[in-house]
């Protein structure tokens, strides 16, 4: 079976996608490659940091690769986090700082809308090819929930009653950015196999 590396340290993700790409590719994450250093990403955009990341990883494993970034976008803070969602407590946060900060940011703000929005940039030898996942919601009050990670426990999908740390992960990799831009993903790399 083919190799693709995904190049993320975070095993959450590297789980998520494995089930999502399924028997197409053996996607190994880069604990599996030897690369323990954090990947650079210092783009002020997500595009430019899943690009970045792919590229790195890319010159180091000579082997075809994808990365990814994501960032929670909320209307009223104009698109913040954004590229800095990981970080946006600080450089030496959690997620539990993080969405403590931002519940704090919005305490008076009556509109709650946001949207996790992931973007994918596949490497294949020259070539690089992006794909976007989208999707929208509002940040709760509080959190709920045990299940994901990251922002999941106090963002609600639209039309949903639950967060996404309530739902089981099968359910959210169906709707969720990250499923929607792996779907991309993985709709692209069937046509290629296709056609080869």
């Amino acid at each position: 079976m083919r190799e693709l590396i995904f190049a993320t340290h975070n095993q959450h993700k590297s789980d998520e996608v494995a089930r999502m790409i399924g028997d197409l590719y053996n996607v190994k994450d880069l604990s599996q490659t030897g690369i323990e250093e954090e990947v650079p990403e210092t783009g002020n955009t997500l595009e430019a940091n899943a690009r970045q990341k792919a590229r790195y990883v890319y010159d180091r494993v000579g082997q075809s690769v994808f990365a990814d970034d994501t960032g929670l976008e909320v209307e009223v803070l104009g698109g913040k986090p954004g590229v800095h969602t990981a970080r946006y407590a600080g450089p030496e946060c959690d997620s539990d700082k993080n969405m403590r900060k931002l519940l704090a940011d919005l305490a008076n703000e009556e509109n709650r809308r946001a949207q996790f929005r992931t973007v994918i940039c596949l490497k294949i030898g020259e070539s690089e090819y992006l794909f976007e996942g989208v999707v929208k919601g509002t940040i709760t009050r509080e959190f709920s929930g045990e299940e994901g990670f990251g922002y999941d426990p106090i963002f609600m999908p639209d039309g949903y009653n639950q967060t996404f740390a309530e739902m089981p992960m099968d359910e959210k990799n169906k709707i969720s950015h990250r499923g929607r831009a792996i779907e991309k993903l993985v709709e692209f790399l069937r046509r290629m196999g296709d056609a080869q």
